[in-house]
């Protein structure tokens, strides 16, 4: 796999390989050093299930056939943040859409021999620094964009809160408007690697817990919170493992491709 990030020393491209049951590490850029050090952790070395029982059929199914989700944590803020804003209240593939415009525009060329052109996420100055018209282009609402300019601004601030803790994280994010139990959720998983972070306020995934669990279809956050608080510490942990192994009926909205270009 190849990634790249922008660490607290600047930009980096890692690329990740098992081998042998290893795990093969190399970096560039000056961010290097940085990644390296931290890539046990991207992919799940930081991870304690200690505790998780899972003790439905679905769960113990799926555990088995996956030998467990390991949760990774990146430790940038910043960037699991702003792909989560984008992602409010519209389709997944119309968040990718414009987080990929908005990238393959401002952010800057990944350093090293990547294997095809990367680009790199782009400073919080830089997001804050975007006119309007480069977030009308790429399909960004004005409140999605207003929010990330809002953390853009407290961007120190937020990484500095995902060192001390989720919740310390957690509290940071809703301080900001715009960013709610979703959003924050969703930042710290990736950030964080926070097995309790539960998406509270998605649109597929309440569904998802209450079908597997029960058999019924329900879009209830209350009835999956309910269903998860026996698990509570690895609430995202059950949350990830139904991801991986089962499915619900779908009723979301279908995606219609835009051109924000000319409005």
């Amino acid at each position: 796999m190849w990634r790249t990030a922008w660490t607290p020393d600047g930009p980096g491209t890692v690329r990740l390989a098992a081998t042998a049951g290893a795990l093969d590490v190399r970096a560039w850029g000056p961010g290097a050093a940085w990644l390296c050090e931290r890539a046990p952790d991207w992919v799940g070395g930081c991870d304690d299930p200690e505790g998780f029982r899972p003790d439905r059929q679905v769960l113990v199914d799926g555990a088995r056939r996956t030998g467990g989700p390991r949760l990774g944590r990146t430790g940038l803020v910043w960037e699991a943040l702003v792909p989560a804003v984008l992602e409010q209240k519209v389709t997944g593939r119309q968040a990718r859409d414009s987080w990929r415009t908005l990238l393959l525009r401002h952010g800057p060329p990944a350093p090293g021999p990547t294997p095809v052109p990367l680009r790199v996420v782009p400073s919080p100055r830089t997001w804050a620094a975007l006119p309007d018209w480069e977030w009308q282009r790429a399909g960004v609402t004005p409140q999605r964009r207003d929010t990330v300019r809002r953390a853009a601004r407290v961007a120190a601030r937020l990484e500095e809160a995902g060192a001390v803790s989720s919740a310390a994280l957690d509290r940071r994010l809703r301080s900001v408007p715009g960013i709610g139990p979703w959003t924050a959720a969703e930042t710290e998983q990736r950030a964080l690697g926070d097995a309790d972070a539960v998406s509270v306020g998605d649109l597929h995934v309440p569904r998802l817990v209450v079908f597997a669990l029960t058999g019924r279809v329900s879009d209830s956050d209350e009835q999956m919170l309910a269903l998860l608080e026996p698990y509570r510490g690895h609430r995202f942990r059950v949350q990830r493992l139904l991801e991986l192994t089962t499915s619900a009926p779908r009723f979301g909205p279908r995606y219609a491709p835009l051109d924000f270009r000319d409005r």
